[in-house]
């Protein structure tokens, strides 16, 4: 008799599930089919363009200087594997899974619906900024197609009688000074401004590096200046003395930022069907121009002492924390964790692709970029530090310091030199536009699958509404005072709250969710169970080091600076608003549900944090195999009688979604 009851429920059970997944699929038909990766290599080559950033170009190398050298590779491996890869291949997997963006795809816990807003947050902010360095870009690239480059000669309408063409040699000025120094006490004078920033610690991929960019008071203090570096404050950025003094808009820039905006909207408004297409030439091409630079830059005088200095290991420094914090932050952002971004680009991915072997193969591959391009910077750095016969330390210089000013010096002097610089520069701007298409992505489909009925048939208008968004956004950034902006934006909204976004994602999978169950969907896509290793690392290792990472971070992070001068306290409270904004909405929304469902805080609890009927795999087949791997694991939790496992009626039971 019992056994005949139980053969009822199970079969009003199957009958239950049978009659909510049949309602979901036809809810499904009825609206346009999800794009996907039309190509075996469009994930592949638009996670890796996603992944390899500015960061890799102009942060990495520096950070391996200052922290050792070659001995810096063993935190910074270290922290690749025991954080980076898994956390990469914790969102591909899920991604993956759900065919989902960030925000829908946490039906798989609903009280956890914030994390993905919180995502999408941070994605849309960084966008605003990150097109204005595009913008940049695009400037240096149009001014390098001419006979002579404009930064490479004091003769413009913006330099001054401080200008030095060369920062080994002291040439003839206007009014030379009667105490002419010899070319190192010169040198040391051009090249102490950016000095004054090597200890100081950076947060995302180009924080506070973008103090050692400009000076705009070189002119008042009679300080030398190079040629380039006159080009990068005085015309291209038209600095002025503070945020308090925006100036107006450059209208150089503002042309170059409308450029930026049109490229991403015409590789996006047609879908991943187009940027597939798109990324299997831009993600490729960096790589391409790198090797030729380095060849090129090998066979300069100096290279080599460059190269040694770059990998020299200095072992004394990995008993330094500084060291090591270095390396988790350089790790955290360079992958690209808790952007939204890797969930996106795997929600696009066939149900049954191999996401095991993208996940192990996208973090080595972003790992040995940055490695690459650090000898291909010290190469040239080492050249320079040749031809003003100094040391490679006095020339060394991180973000627009050393893409907007040190480098272009080093090309001016190459034979050929506007070739080399269209090449560096159309670089630049490959690698620029490939992260910023995986971030724009991230919120346009993050928009279009919590809004499927109404949205996802505009998507060309969504994506020309999110870009001149966006585009609007970014107008304070190109004003005059524009970079005292940008440098609030980038210091306080990608530092601590990825931190807390991704800590809050560990728990809510691992924890809650279950790694068992998590496994049994890898293993239901992929054909095989990953290794018992990953348990250990989403439940123990990677929280731990996450949390550590934020300790340090909050600990380490001062106020805003830019070129040594202070924000004013309204600045300073805005940039903090801007850093918690994302991870408001974590604590709002999972309030707000805990209010807004029925029943006891127990029962609210165990609904909020069980998966909805509607969270699985997209295509009927595949769903199918899913939902009879649910029903066989019910079928032996009952046998086992656990009461510490969950059984199939909390899976089965609908309730109410964020």
């Amino acid at each position: 008799m019992l056994e005949s009851a139980k053969m009822e429920k199970g079969e009003t059970d199957s009958s239950r599930s049978r009659s909510s997944d049949d309602s979901i699929q036809m809810e499904k038909k009825q609206l346009k089919e999800r794009d996907g990766w039309k190509g075996r290599l469009d994930f592949i080559m638009t996670c890796v363009g996603y992944a390899v950033g500015l960061g890799n170009i102009w942060r990495f190398p520096y950070l391996c200087y200052k922290s050792g050298g070659g001995a810096f590779f063993i935190p910074y491996v270290f922290f690749l594997v025991m954080c980076g890869v898994p956390l990469f291949f914790m969102e591909a997997s899920y991604g993956q899974f759900s065919s989902l963006s960030p925000i829908s795809i946490w039906r798989i816990c609903p009280l956890f619906k914030g994390v993905g807003v919180g995502m999408v947050m941070v994605s849309a902010i960084v966008c605003v900024y990150y097109n204005v360095i595009v913008a940049w870009t695009l400037y240096f690239l149009y001014m390098s197609f001419r006979a002579v480059l404009p930064w490479s000669t004091c003769d413009n309408e913006w330099n001054t009688v401080n200008c030095v063409v060369d920062t080994g040699d002291r040439l003839p000025q206007p009014s030379p000074p009667t105490n002419a120094t010899n070319s190192s006490s010169l040198f040391n004078s051009t090249y102490l401004v950016n000095g004054t920033l090597f200890n100081q610690t950076v947060f995302g991929n180009m924080s506070a590096a973008l103090s050692a960019a400009g000076n705009a008071t070189a002119v008042l203090s009679g300080k030398k200046m190079s040629a380039s570096e006159e080009f990068w404050t005085r015309h291209v950025l038209e600095i002025t003395d503070g945020i308090n003094n925006p100036g107006t808009i450059r209208w150089q820039l503002l042309i170059g930022l409308m450029l930026a905006w049109v490229f991403v909207f015409l590789c996006l408004f047609k879908g991943v069907n187009v940027l597939g297409k798109v990324m299997h030439f831009a993600a490729p091409f960096p790589y391409l121009v790198l090797l030729v630079l380095l060849i090129r830059g090998v066979t300069l005088p100096g290279a080599v002492n460059g190269i040694k200095f770059y990998i020299f290991p200095k072992w004394e420094k990995l008993a330094d924390y500084q060291v090591w914090g270095d390396a988790a932050l350089q790790i955290f952002y360079s992958v690209g964790m808790a952007w939204g971004g890797i969930i996106t680009m795997a929600s696009y991915n066939r149900f049954s692709n191999n996401v095991y072997r993208d996940a192990m193969l996208v973090p080595i591959i972003n790992c040995a970029t940055s490695i690459f391009a650090g000898f291909v910077i010290f190469a040239i750095l080492g050249f320079m530090a040749h031809s003003a016969d100094t040391t490679v330390e006095k020339v060394v210089s991180q973000g627009p310091g050393l893409t907007f000013v040190a480098y272009p010096e080093a090309v001016a002097k190459l034979p050929i030199s506007p070739m080399w610089a269209v090449l560096f520069f159309l670089m630049l701007f490959t690698i620029g536009l490939d992260s910023q298409f995986g971030m724009v992505e991230t919120c346009i489909s993050a928009f279009m699958d919590e809004y499927p009925h109404l949205l996802r048939t505009k998507r060309t208008l969504i994506s020309f509404l999110a870009c001149l968004f966006e585009f609007l956004m970014g107008l304070p950034c190109i004003t005059q005072g524009g970079i005292y902006v940008l440098q609030i934006m980038d210091w306080y909204c990608a530092s601590f709250s990825l931190m807390l976004i991704s800590l809050t994602e560990c728990v809510a999978i691992a924890w809650i969710y279950g790694t068992d169950r998590f496994y049994k969907d890898i293993e239901l896509m992929i054909g095989f169970r990953p290794s018992p290793i990953w348990h250990y690392m989403w439940k123990y290792i990677t929280p731990s080091i996450i949390l550590g990472i934020w300790l340090f971070s909050v600990i380490t992070l001062g106020p805003v600076t830019y070129d040594g001068k202070s924000y004013p306290t309204w600045a300073l409270g805005f940039g903090w608003c801007l850093g918690v904004a994302s991870m408001l909405p974590i604590p709002i929304l999972a309030f707000k549900s805990m209010l807004s469902t029925e029943g006891t805080c127990s029962q609210r609890w165990k609904k909020l944090t069980t998966p909805l009927e509607s969270w699985g795999p997209s295509q009927p087949e595949d769903r199918e195999k899913y939902l009879t791997s649910l029903r066989k694991c019910k079928e032996l939790e009952e046998i086992s009688h656990s009461p510490h496992m969950r059984t199939n009626d909390d899976v089965a039971t609908p309730f109410l979604s964020t």
